[in-house]
């Protein structure tokens, strides 16, 4: 896993000062090294986490005759088997890594390279010959890819810090990314929170042209996208087994390494399953390390232990009594946007305890997302029951004594989401935006910025739209791998793994296995209110009955403690210090309810004062 970087200037050449800056601070995503490219109107900047092939595959890297330049992040785990491909063609390796068979690839097959790829990525190629860079992010967004381009100068990185080294890109803060932010507790692509700064979308290609001597091209183009397809010829047996073996083949593929590997270990059915998969497929014991909490409620390390025991892994654990106080900054600095999903937290721990013992780590990601593992489904499903009403009728008997609860009260909520079309009910389940408190806490100022209604769902209703002809759990899986997965979960634990220096793989997320899912009845995934249906199926006999069909807790983290203790007076003194009040873009006594309201109430609102901080934070860093 590395940090890439570049400049593409049509005026003059790049300068090394500059490339250097957008490569070191990006160090903590590759200490073992960097490397440079710089040649005419290019400069490609590298970082290198050593993976495979520790001996080469230095980058930048090049083919045999200098005219192809590369660099890459990520890992592709079917190289071996297109590098002989190559070869029979006629190309000529100089080393044994993945990235050279991207280079080969790219002169083989030009963009259509990238179908060829199983496995995580984000790199960027400079061909010569033809005066373009060609990038691409892998299918489901495991690797980021940040640009920025004003028509003379395009630059890219791995992050967002790496561009702002530039002083030419302007640090100006996108009100409606703001708002994205507060409805999403994240900012959904291809948007950033700085104007002008762009994140390629997963399963994505760009193409940045010279063609045109006083103008630079960019263009995306979508390369792969999750088609649904049920297949009703199977049985359940025959689901099960063909599950099985693919998830097999997705664990194995990941063990490819030339440095110490272990895995995420929560005591769930996601990160169980590829723990028992890892035991099965290689000699050594398993490292799993777990991470916990003094609250019992958030802790599932007693799940994580049995599963251990069971499969004799080398296990360890961590209990998090963390300072946020002290945290907060550090993941602000690392994230270089707001982010309010606050099991970044724990991610960063456990990160950090997995890297003094390991360099790779598997992770169970993805699996509720491929295989509806959240309680909100068989939530939304429910709540379908009534839309046979008219949605007139369904707005009296449910929105009117909704809207006239006072808030707090039980009830209001669901009569809220039942007076809903199924769209809006799954978006309002799955978001953080209320409009009375999205138009409140905002400043008038920053309210009139934004110029349009809140919340906003234009970014996932997009994706809904797409899948119309789909069943509704489908398009809201769909919606959910898309964005969700993507712009959260997956931004999470990149970001915070990397700030350790740790490289992740997520089986569960290999683009074969999430096809194949994708091919499965819905009713085999969400079968009579039992989440992931099949693969619990799949996995009995492998694991115990009490992983399998236990409640799921989910990586939370206990914020609502925290906050009745030892952030209230943090978020006080920050969120309404004169720093933030200055700035214009919270209204203070709004704030300050929220606070109140939250010690007073009964309510927790610790999510709400969590988004708060983070950008609080986040503005202190880098406006």
């Amino acid at each position: 896993m590395c940090g890439i970087a570049g400049i593409i200037d049509i005026n003059s050449a790049p300068e090394r000062g500059l490339i250097e800056r957008m490569n070191r601070i990006m160090q903590h995503r590759g200490p073992d090294g960097e490397g440079y490219y710089l040649d005419g109107p290019v400069a490609l900047g590298h970082r290198r986490l050593s993976i495979i092939d520790l001996s080469g595959g230095k980058q930048p890297l090049s083919n045999e005759d200098g005219t192809v330049w590369i660099t890459f992040n990520g890992e592709v785990y079917n190289f071996q088997e297109l590098r002989n491909e190559l070869i029979e063609k006629g190309h000529r390796f100089a080393s044994r890594s993945d990235t050279e068979t991207i280079v080969h690839a790219w002169e083989e097959y030009g963009e259509k390279c990238v179908e060829r790829f199983r496995g995580m990525f984000a790199f960027a190629v400079w061909d010569q010959r033809r005066q373009k860079l060609f990038a691409a992010r892998d299918r489901l967004g495991k690797k980021p890819f940040y640009y920025w381009c004003d028509g003379k100068r395009f630059l890219f990185a791995s992050e967002i810090k790496a561009i702002l080294q530039d002083e030419r890109v302007q640090r100006e803060l996108d009100p409606a990314a703001l708002a994205d932010y507060l409805t999403y507790h994240y900012i959904p692509f291809p948007g950033t929170i700085f104007k002008g700064i762009r994140k390629l979308e997963p399963g994505h290609g760009l193409s940045v042209g010279l063609e045109e001597s006083d103008h630079l091209s960019v263009d995306t183009r979508k390369y792969w996208d999750i088609t649904y397809a049920p297949d009703d010829s199977l049985t359940e047996a025959q689901w099960c087994e063909a599950l099985r073996e693919k998830l097999r083949e997705a664990v194995r593929i990941r063990l490819i390494s030339e440095v110490p590997l272990g895995a995420f270990l929560s005591g769930g059915i996601d990160s169980s399953t590829v723990v028992a998969l890892m035991s099965q497929v290689q000699d050594a014991p398993v490292k799993t390390f777990s991470i916990g909490f003094k609250e019992e409620d958030f802790s599932e390390l007693v799940y994580a232990r049995q599963i251990a025991e069971r499969f004799g892994c080398e296990h360890h654990e961590f209990v998090v009594e963390p300072d946020a106080i002290e945290v907060l900054p550090k993941l602000a600095w690392e994230f270089d946007e707001p982010f309010a999903d606050s099991s970044a937290v724990p991610t960063y721990y456990v990160s950090k305890l997995a890297r003094e013992h390991v360099t790779v780590i598997l992770s169970g990601d993805g699996g509720d997302e491929t295989f509806a593992g959240y309680r909100r489904y068989g939530w939304a499903q429910d709540m379908c029951r009534h839309d046979w009403l008219p949605a007139p009728l369904k707005k009296t008997l449910f929105g009117l004594p909704g809207r006239l609860l006072p808030d707090g009260v039980k009830g209001k909520g669901a009569l809220l989401h039942l007076s809903k079309d199924p769209f809006e009910r799954y978006a309002g389940l799955n978001t953080f935006g209320e409009p009375p408190y999205l138009d409140r806490v905002l400043s008038p100022d920053m309210r009139s910025a934004i110029g349009r209604e809140l919340p906003d769902f234009s970014a996932m209703k997009r994706f809904y739209d797409d899948k119309a002809a789909a069943d509704y759990l489908t398009r809201i899986q769909y919606v959910d791998t898309k964005v969700y997965l993507a712009e959260d979960i997956l931004t999470k634990v990149d970001r915070a793994s990397m700030f350790c220096s740790l490289e992740t793989r997520a089986p569960l997320l290999d683009h074969e296995v999430v096809e194949l899912a994708a091919r499965m009845p819905s009713s085999f995934k969400l079968h009579n209110g039992e989440t992931k249906y099949i693969l619990k199926k799949a996995m009995e006999g492998i694991l115990p009955d009490n992983i399998l069909y236990r409640r799921k807790m989910g990586f939370g983290v206990p914020l609502v403690h925290w906050f009745k203790k030892d952030l209230t007076e943090y978020a006080y003194d920050l969120l309404l210090s004169r720093e933030a009040r200055e700035r214009g873009i919270f209204n203070p006594a709004e704030v300050e309810t929220l606070l109140a309201s939250h010690q007073k109430s009964g309510r927790d609102l610790s999510a709400r004062i969590w988004a708060l901080l983070f950008f609080e934070q986040w503005c202190r860093n880098w406006l």
